[in-house]
């Protein structure tokens, strides 16, 4: 693809604080994209504007900051999106049982509604220029689902499902909508998660308060959490192809975990796999 024509191609990112929505927004800049990187909080918009990124402020906890956000980067592509790229999220640690109302629907809100919100808003736009490209950054456990992983298990499952059906109907619209399926990246993803259990898990009265001591280590622990661990630039990858290719794949796997548990899910019986993740479960993942 011409760069000349790339640059007029406008593309939003959210999560772009740290992690991978920080590492596509700039490699996306240095591809030849006009990025507009979004983040929850004002002052990492006031940062990202000092990097050389357009950024607006998106809250995909509140509809408002949703709407708002958005109508301020159409301004800023001059009332076209190419792309659109969501990535902001967190993972809510703790056993199904242990998870609370408040807990399983603020992870939804953030992972889901938030992303299903401004998707909605974002199609009238592409289909008016008639084409776009709507990449949903999942997770290897919107394949396979872990213990004490269940709302982000969860978030991830409901948004395979709701994308899959997006891609469906809106074939031959010109828009196209693809997964980026990550398992273990290198970000903050473990530290927000710690944040969240500390916030919505009452540990001490579990009868899960053994295991939650474990997973508390891992949580807190530096460095890479569990083997095959790669960089965020491992998404970027993915990401510009699902931008530049003329028939961008449905799901882009990143990662040996995703690769190797989406062929044992077809391989194996549901007893197998479960015996599997159990032993597995003792490592974290994106």
């Amino acid at each position: 693809m011409d760069k000349s024509l790339k640059q007029q191609k406008t593309v939003l990112i959210t999560g772009c604080s740290s992690g991978i929505g920080h590492a596509v927004a700039h490699g996306l800049q240095r591809h030849g994209y006009h990025v507009i990187a979004s983040a929850r909080s004002g002052a990492d918009v006031e940062r990202l504007r000092e990097e050389g990124l357009s950024a607006v402020q998106i809250d995909l906890d509140r509809i408002e900051s949703i709407h708002a956000g958005l109508a301020l980067a159409l301004e800023l592509g001059e009332g076209r999106l190419y792309g659109l790229f969501n990535n902001g999220a967190y993972g809510q640690p703790g056993a199904v049982e242990d998870l609370s109302w408040e807990a399983l629907e603020a992870q939804l809100r953030t992972n889901l509604l938030g992303w299903h919100e401004l998707t909605r808003q974002v199609i009238p736009a592409m289909r008016r220029q008639g084409e776009g490209r709507i990449i949903h950054n999942s997770s290897v456990l919107g394949l396979v689902a872990m213990p004490f992983r269940g709302a982000y298990n969860c978030s991830k499952f409901a948004l395979e499902g709701l994308t899959d059906t997006l891609r469906l109907e809106l074939h031959g619209s010109g828009i196209h909508v693809s997964l980026i399926e990550p398992g273990p990246i290198r970000s903050r993803f473990r530290e927000n998660a710690y944040r969240m259990y500390q916030r919505y898990i009452d540990a001490e009265n579990s009868v899960h308060r053994a295991r939650y001591r474990a997973m508390e280590a891992r949580l807190r622990k530096e460095g890479d959490a569990m083997p095959f661990t790669l960089g965020p630039e491992a998404v970027l990858k993915r990401v510009i192809h699902a931008l530049d290719s003329r028939r961008p794949r449905p799901r882009y796997p990143v990662t040996v975990p995703t690769y190797a548990f989406a062929l044992l899910r077809r391989l194996l019986s549901t007893r197998a796999l479960d015996a599997l993740l159990r032993r597995a479960s003792g490592g974290g993942s994106r």
